[in-house]
């Protein structure tokens, strides 16, 4: 066999590269070392084929074109091909967001994907393998940040994890939510109690999907509805307070003044006057 090997200092939590080298495999060569690894490690299969497992997964034949994911803490297995020995390189990946970047693709479901070679995502791994090459400095320890990003970017919008169906029945239902609660706020009978009623979603369960997506929770994005149209009629109307009041879900121009001065600083008065 002949090939490279590589090992980076990079200080990085988030996102690091930690090692990256290539090989040309001599026929059924199989790495002989720890088949658990401690971080996640991606190949691209730049000539010839081979095999490759993961543990509880039917051992695969891949070519060139695949890539495949050495996972963290997981055993598994490959090896060239007795005739056609596959060439690889590979990435050496840790830090605190890899995982969850990683789940977002489809290469944690199989830990394969196969023919990458016209894709954005192979273009964008085979420029951060180039980089990674460059002497150290700080600019090019921004690159290789960078196209870190840039490859997961192409990786998790070329090749999406699929939703399962409780994650696309909390996005249905948090479409229906903030469907509800647009079409209703102008209402004083909306609120949070009256959408969890007409929806049947229990308030915690509701709460946990706003804030998940939306990073508010059902009260705030009300009242966000409701301050957002105040602000309009008041710049673009010469309505009463007491009338935009009613027309915002509330029943009395005190209890609407209140609410709009804790989210924008001023009274309904002095915003349509400073403005």
């Amino acid at each position: 066999m002949n090939g490279e090997y590589h090992t980076l200092n990079n200080h990085s939590i988030e996102t690091k590269v930690l090692f990256f080298g290539q090989e040309n495999c001599l026929p059924n060569y199989f790495f002989k070392g720890n088949n658990v690894r401690n971080n996640y490690v991606i190949h691209y299969i730049q000539s010839g084929k081979g095999t490759f497992s993961v543990a509880n997964h039917h051992a695969v034949n891949l070519k060139a074109g695949d890539i495949f994911l050495l996972p963290k803490d997981i055993p598994c297995f490959y090896q060239a091909d007795g005739t056609e020995p596959w060439s690889y390189f590979w990435i050496g990946f840790s830090g605190v967001k890899i995982k969850g970047l990683l789940d977002n693709s489809k290469l944690t479901k199989k830990y394969y994907l196969r023919q990458l070679q016209t894709s954005e995502t192979y273009e964008s791994l085979k420029q951060l393998f180039d980089s990674l090459h460059y002497r150290s400095s700080l600019a090019s320890d921004v690159l290789i940040e960078s196209l870190i990003y840039t490859f997961f970017y192409h990786l998790i919008t070329e090749y999406p994890a699929e939703l399962n169906s409780k994650a696309k029945n909390a996005n249905e239902e948090l479409r229906l939510a903030v469907n509800y609660l647009e079409q209703n706020s102008a209402n004083s009978t909306c609120t949070i109690s009256a959408l969890c009623n007409d929806l049947d979603l229990s308030r915690s369960y509701l709460y946990s999907i706003f804030k998940k997506n939306l990073n508010l929770s059902p009260q705030a994005f009300l009242t966000q509805l409701r301050m957002e149209k105040a602000k309009e009629k008041l710049l673009n109307s010469n309505y009463a307070i007491q009338q935009i009041a009613n027309i915002t879900g509330y029943t009395d121009a005190f209890t609407f003044s209140k609410a709009f001065k804790r989210y924008t600083g001023l009274s309904p008065k002095y915003y349509r006057e400073k403005h």
